[in-house]
């Protein structure tokens, strides 16, 4: 199983996955046309897709979900509380609206709530044999419920949103400052810290940071906050990448 981060941040999110036998989307955010390329230069083809896995309603997350399913068919997973944010699906013919755990083939997929503002948003854990890959991003806090089971995974796609310093002295309004710290918002570089400090183990190879603030981050302080958190919480563990906007990250063999 392998991954690569298709494109990541405010403008939009797509994330691929292949398995043994499975080709697998989290989410269709920024365009049909960007999606397309980034898929061909991993030598896919969008009608080879699989699964489409939503985690939100955000137009972030699924701005060319309409494009993308006038030519291609794939099963599409998400919560029917979703549905009234994206009408275009009520005539889609394959939708999933399964909540609990699923086994395809070799393949199982865990579902797990996270707290956004967007009706029943979630994150997803995929297992094939001794890999697994967690994706969380788009969350204001993790339920301490959650630890075991998004504990000693292979691979980590983590939300590391914005630098503290950087949003409360930057040009955001007040009430967007406080929606994006909430607890419906999104996670900060020492929020993602802690969260893998609790989550890292033996079986973990990689992790990537996501849906980083263009206008509150950047790629070396969020890999800078984030190794000094692991440290302080003493993890040792420095196999971190960066995923950004407009450019997919290389193949993650897990």
């Amino acid at each position: 199983m392998w991954a690569s981060v298709l494109a990541s941040g405010s403008e939009g999110n797509c994330t691929f996955i292949q398995t043994k036998s499975k080709k697998i989307l989290i989410d269709l955010g920024m365009n049909n046309k960007y999606i397309v390329e980034k898929l061909a230069e991993l030598n896919v083809s969008p009608s080879e897709i699989d699964y489409v896995f939503i985690t939100h309603t955000h137009s972030d997350h699924t701005g060319a979900m309409k494009q993308f399913f006038k030519s291609n068919n794939p099963l599409v997973f998400l919560d029917e509380k979703m549905l009234p944010e994206l009408p275009f699906l009520y005539e889609y013919p394959n939708l999933c609206f399964e909540n609990h755990e699923m086994k395809f083939d070799d393949l199982t997929i865990e579902i797990f709530h996270t707290s956004h503002d967007a009706p029943a948003s979630r994150g997803y854990i995929f297992k094939e044999g001794d890999s697994s890959i967690v994706y969380v991003t788009d969350t204001g806090y993790i339920n301490h419920k959650l630890f075991d089971l998004l504990s000693n995974h292979s691979l980590y796609i983590f939300e590391s949103n914005h630098d503290i310093e950087l949003l409360m002295h930057g040009k955001y309004p007040p009430w967007l400052k406080a929606r994006i710290r909430g607890d419906k918002g999104h996670l900060s570089n020492s929020q993602c810290a802690f969260y893998l400090s609790k989550f890292i183990g033996p079986n973990t190879k990689q992790v990537v940071l996501a849906h980083l603030s263009k206008e509150n981050n950047s790629p070396e302080i969020a890999l800078e906050t984030v190794r000094s958190g692991l440290k302080d919480n003493n993890i040792e563990f420095d196999n971190l990448k960066v995923a950004t906007q407009r450019e997919k990250t290389d193949c993650v063999k897990v």
